[in-house]
């Protein structure tokens, strides 16, 4: 008595070369995407939420030495505030989307579900700058700084994920090195590009942020969930695709 044969298992969809330079130039106008979300972000805490930033840790903590020997403990509190979320976000991100690793794809599904993780932070800071007919007092501004800088804690160990050299979307004092040095060195063009571009999107986001606060503040909130939503509508349906952890 014959036994019919099992069917061989599908072969898995695996990106062709030209598809996955496709993917990598789909990264990095997202990673354009979310520098214009920190810009953003960083320009709406300092300008409307007691002058901290909520990604530029360096730049934080020479404020925290300006306000030690000023003797601001007002400040103090504040940039010090920004500074524990800001680290909490990144300890806790590093437990979600873990270190890059052989096998990963141009964007691993575990960077996504940590961008998840900043879009909920970002709701919660954008309902209450809402709901406090957005100009957040003393006593709200410690806890919304403290919302915005553990979501780009979360985003800049994210993008670490990725395990690409001089890919940032916050500290960004490296970036710009690397642009300079590769410009004085003749490098490959696209390396000097895809810095650029996202110097570009860091001041832009700034720019906006910067507007809105001045000009608009209920949309302030709005332009950086749209500008993350961007990038979680973009980047779902090619994980549906290309297995991914």
């Amino acid at each position: 008595m014959t036994t019919a044969k099992e069917s061989p298992p599908a072969p898995l969809d695996v990106p062709s070369p030209l598809e996955r330079d496709l993917d990598v130039r789909t990264r990095d106008r997202m990673v354009v995407l979310l520098a214009l979300l920190s810009g953003a972000t960083d320009a709406t805490a300092f300008l409307a939420l007691g002058g901290a930033f909520t990604s530029v840790m360096t730049g934080n903590m020479v404020l925290v030495g300006i306000a030690a020997g000023t003797g601001d403990r007002s400040a103090l509190g504040r940039i010090a505030a920004a500074i524990v979320s800001y680290v909490a976000g990144v300890a806790a991100c590093s437990r979600i989307a873990g270190q890059a690793r052989v096998g990963d794809g141009v964007w691993p599904s575990a960077v996504t579900r940590a961008l998840a993780i900043e879009f909920i932070l970002l709701a919660a800071y954008a309902a209450a700058w809402w709901s406090l007919g957005s100009d957040p007092g003393q006593g709200w501004d410690i806890p919304l700084l403290a919302c915005n800088a553990a979501a780009l804690g979360v985003q800049s160990s994210a993008i670490l994920r990725f395990g690409v050299g001089n890919l940032s979307t916050t500290y960004l004092t490296g970036t710009l090195t690397t642009m300079i040095r590769s410009l004085a060195t003749r490098q490959p063009l696209h390396t000097v590009t895809r810095s650029a571009t996202i110097l570009a999107g860091l001041v832009l986001g700034a720019a906006g942020g910067a507007a809105l606060v001045t000009h608009a503040r209920p949309l302030a909130p709005a332009l950086q969930l749209a500008l993350l939503l961007t990038v979680l509508v973009t980047v779902t349906p090619r994980q549906r695709r290309y297995a991914s952890s």
